[in-house]
């Protein structure tokens, strides 16, 4: 089905590799059309409850495919119509409905680490390594890592690692929050599925996927009141439908939840709030 991509779905958790290991999984513009429409049927397959992404044999995702010339940076359309292939990617994971772990299984440079930036948890083997390296090759940065970046590491560290565009050890992503884990090589892919599986044992898809929005939303919000008024509706709502009852009813009855809403149908009316004119007030 696809080209540049594998995908496997078992026991609800979609595994997204990216497949050119002869290139270090270096992306190409068709790679970030399969991972759209990867993510696409994520979205809409209940069977899918979290997202897994990796990279084929020794790296994760080496950036740009270099493997002509700067003519990979040049395009014809006008530059008021043109749009930024990895920035596209972005706004796709950030629009999941699903949760997404990123399992860092190698080098990850340029757009390689920038995809990764909307990725709800980002785990790294220990031989992993990245690198906002644009400014090494005189091109700007992209994927939507203005607007990541600084939001997940803090915008000194952001602007260190860009304007030096030097590569550095998965212990330093951690160090600065990039990751949250670094791992052997041999468990990283384990203790994604391990987490992966946390989620989808034990949680509602509804739940996961409104606070998942809500989060994401509100780092741009200029007042807690902004949340609070989503929360609000999210309560309520939430409240009146069947995961509630029987989230509480497990618990009670020391047993695991069988949740029934599905992202899929079963959205609040009041979901994409954000595009709501009701919430201005």
């Amino acid at each position: 089905m696809y080209k540049t991509i594998k995908t496997d779905i078992t026991d609800k958790i979609m595994t997204i590799t990216l497949n050119r290991p002869d290139r270090l999984n270096a992306y190409t513009e068709l790679m970030g059309d399969e991972i759209i429409a990867a993510l696409d049927y994520a979205d809409e397959n209940d069977e899918v409850r979290v997202v897994i992404m990796t990279g084929e044999g020794k790296g994760f995702c080496a950036g740009a495919d270099l493997d002509k010339d700067a003519s990979i940076f040049q395009s014809d359309i006008p530059i008021e119509d043109y749009r930024d292939g990895g920035g596209l990617v972005s706004l796709r994971i950030y629009e999941l409905k699903k949760p997404i772990i990123a399992a860092i299984n190698g080098p990850a440079v340029g757009v390689g680490i920038t995809m990764t930036l909307p990725m709800d948890i980002r785990i790294a083997s220990d031989n992993a390594k990245m690198g906002f390296v644009f400014a090494r090759r005189g091109i700007a940065q992209e994927a939507c890592s203005g607007w990541f970046l600084p939001r997940v590491v803090g915008i000194s560290k952001a602007m260190e690692w860009v304007s030096t565009g030097r590569v550095f050890p998965a212990v330093e992503a951690k160090e600065h929050g990039l990751v949250s884990r670094v791992v052997p090589a041999e468990e990283l892919i384990p203790t994604a599925r391990k987490l992966a599986a946390e989620i989808a044992e034990n949680t509602s898809a509804m739940s996961v996927a409104l606070n998942r929005q809500l989060m994401y939303r509100m780092l741009g919000a200029d007042h807690p009141m902004e949340s609070h008024k989503v929360e609000s509706k999210y309560i309520y709502w939430t409240g009146r439908n069947a995961d509630v009852k029987e989230g509480v009813n497990a618990f009670l009855e020391k047993r695991k939840p069988e949740f029934t809403l599905k992202v899929s149908s079963d959205m609040p009316d009041f979901f994409p709030w954000w595009e709501k004119r009701e919430f201005d007030q």
